[in-house]
């Protein structure tokens, strides 16, 4: 009974590596480790940088409260409107980073063309299945496709 417990245990730590230690799970963390301190890199440039541009502009505080009702609680505005810029810096900054990521993938990738499924009837020239014998418009009794000779092989 306890051997079957010892090996079942073995069988999950097993599984368990096999999942962890696969490249998109590595690739994962990774990207949330880097993307931490990228979050870090942006918030320090908008509160930095973004806030106080807009408050020059616009004389409104980024980091502005109100009270609510006299009962000493806050609506922190300010702090919201600096995560959704910092969200939309973000979000611009990864399409861009997926965007070019992309257009590098595909630079060495050709589009194949895909194997044909019909093709025209001799006699009456509308589009039938690659492999029909017969035509299911005029019925002709259709001949197969010659091979050449060199693909014979």
């Amino acid at each position: 009974m306890e051997n079957e417990k010892v090996g079942v245990v073995k069988k999950f730590i097993e599984e368990f590596k096999a999942f962890a230690l696969k490249g998109n799970v590595m690739d994962l963390a990774v990207g949330v480790i880097i993307g931490a301190a990228f979050q870090d890199i942006v918030t320090s440039f908008t509160e930095s940088f973004i806030n106080p541009i807009i408050n020059s502009i616009g004389g409104a505080k980024v980091a502005g409260h109100f009270e609510l009702f006299s009962t000493g609680q806050y609506i922190e505005y300010g702090k919201f409107l600096t995560a959704v810029i910092n969200f939309l810096i973000m979000a611009f900054i990864i399409f861009m980073l997926m965007k070019a990521i992309n257009k590098l993938m595909s630079l060495g990738k050709h589009e194949e063309a895909a194997a044909p499924t019909t093709k025209k009837c001799p006699y009456c020239k509308t589009d039938i299945d690659i492999e029909a014998v017969r035509c299911p418009h005029c019925t002709s009794i259709l001949e197969p496709e010659k091979i050449p000779e060199t693909a014979q092989g």
